[in-house]
């Protein structure tokens, strides 16, 4: 279960949290970090901060973008603290650790991502995510250093995973799926392809889209789908796009015909 997760750091700022992280990481046995455009390098604070855990970050993966980062993820997770404008599904770190849990056994991977110190994660970014984590903090004294977040985290995995040693793991709605998650790619183009289909039917205006494309992923992410629900959809869109083009051709045709 453990190696099926990576632990995603958005635009780290400070060295020495890099190097937390990464000791975080490696007393509850996990070893893959993403470093998301880091504005702090992997020096010798991070190093030292890392108590003999630099391996880790000598592997860590250095990525541009989070959507480079998650690509390959069935399931995404993001750590927030505050509520959102549209709301989205909220775990606790334990229900996390468990659906994490359920999901990584099966061989899908999985991305836990956390923010920026002093701001956390962009509503954008959340959008990208299956589910956000809430970490629940005393309220007069919620702020919580990004590497004590991985902490948190890390341990609720370890935790999991350990739980999950002694007895077989119970598959998603009880039974063995016959298909992987679909990943955060896989995803990702089916929602830009319905986006495309949904203008072209004009149920979609693309100058007004208002919030109706973020409602729509925050749907299918919910939904958790395989790789052949998606391989299905991408067919039903790509008819209806048959659909559309051959009926404007006829209307395009009898127009001509008329003005003859």
């Amino acid at each position: 279960m453990l190696d099926n997760i990576q632990i995603v750091m958005v635009n780290t700022t400070h060295s020495g949290n890099i190097g937390a992280a990464a000791r975080a990481m490696k007393n509850m046995g996990l070893s893959r970090l993403v470093l998301v455009d880091p504005k702090a390098d992997i020096n010798e604070e991070a190093i030292q901060r890392s108590s003999r855990a630099e391996e880790i970050l000598h592997n860590a993966r250095i990525t541009q973008t989070l959507e480079q980062a998650i690509a390959g993820c069935g399931l995404v997770v993001g750590t927030s603290a505050r509520s959102r404008h549209i709301p989205w599904p909220l775990m606790t770190p334990r229900q996390c650790a468990a659906r994490v849990s359920q999901v990584a056994a099966h061989d899908n991977q999985v991305a836990l991502v956390f923010g920026r110190e002093s701001s956390g994660l962009t509503n954008e970014e959340l959008h990208l995510c299956h589910a956000h984590v809430h970490i629940p903090t005393e309220e007069n004294f919620s702020s919580l250093n990004v590497s004590q977040a991985v902490q948190v985290l890390s341990y609720e995995m370890r935790l999991a995973s350990l739980a999950d040693d002694g007895a077989e793991q119970d598959a998603s709605w009880g039974v063995a799926w016959d298909y992987p998650l679909a990943s955060h790619e896989e995803l990702n183009g089916m929602l830009q392809h319905m986006e495309q289909t949904m203008v072209d039917i004009g149920f979609l205006d693309p100058n007004t889209p208002k919030q109706l494309m973020s409602r729509v992923r925050r749907l299918y992410q919910r939904a958790g789908m395989d790789k052949m629900e998606i391989n299905i959809l991408r067919g039903m869109l790509a008819a209806v796009q048959r659909q559309t083009k051959a009926l404007q051709a006829s209307q395009d045709a009898d127009h001509n015909g008329d003005s003859v």
